[in-house]
């Protein structure tokens, strides 16, 4: 077994899949065509667990979905690779943006095209509910399954493992309970 806790010492950035780690893997169809899928306000909440703590996110998602972009931009999430089989691409675009090896980053996936991806990183993560050969070459599976909150397990889970966990939720509830005067982000 791996040393986890050197591991993830190095994370940097988590990357996540979509379907299946955001959402339940569920996609519904209206009867205009329109697509809705459910995410979780719990994710959200880990979204902004991460910023607080520094940890970039990025999103690679296999299937185009306009309500995954929206559900990105919700979360702040500006890193959105949006309906791409092959994550390999986008994979090395992001490593060369943000100056990154692979093991400074973490990857969460539930489903076979997240494994090229997932025996790269330094830290690969499967939620739950992902296929047994996923969660085979984990080094963490979540409790959670995919858009019941496990994409913040997994951000809490690194967190916990660089023993920063209690300092970022500290450091938000102080920012919550006493607010700037102004905005910063207008």
């Amino acid at each position: 077994m791996p040393d986890v806790k050197n591991l993830c010492a190095k994370i940097k950035m988590l990357i996540s899949d979509v379907d299946g780690v955001l959402t339940d893997g569920s996609v519904y169809k209206g009867s205009a065509g329109e697509e809705f899928k459910r995410f979780t306000v719990i994710d959200g909440a880990g979204a902004a667990i991460a910023r607080a703590a520094g940890l970039n996110i990025a999103l690679i998602s296999g299937r185009h979905s306009e309500a995954t972009a929206i559900r990105a931009a919700e979360m702040k999430i500006t890193e959105l690779h949006n309906g791409t089989l092959d994550k390999r691409g986008p994979y090395k675009e992001i490593k060369e943006k943000y100056n990154l090896k692979d093991d400074e980053i973490a990857y969460v996936g539930d489903d076979i095209i997240d494994i090229v991806i997932m025996k790269q990183v330094g830290v690969p993560i499967a939620v739950a509910n992902a296929y047994k050969t996923v969660k085979d070459i984990s080094v963490y599976v979540t409790e959670k399954s995919g858009g019941q909150g496990a994409f913040r397990e997994a951000i809490e889970w690194i967190l916990i493992q660089q023993g920063r966990l209690e300092e970022v939720l500290t450091a938000l509830q102080d920012e919550v309970q006493n607010p700037p005067e102004t905005d910063p982000y207008h």
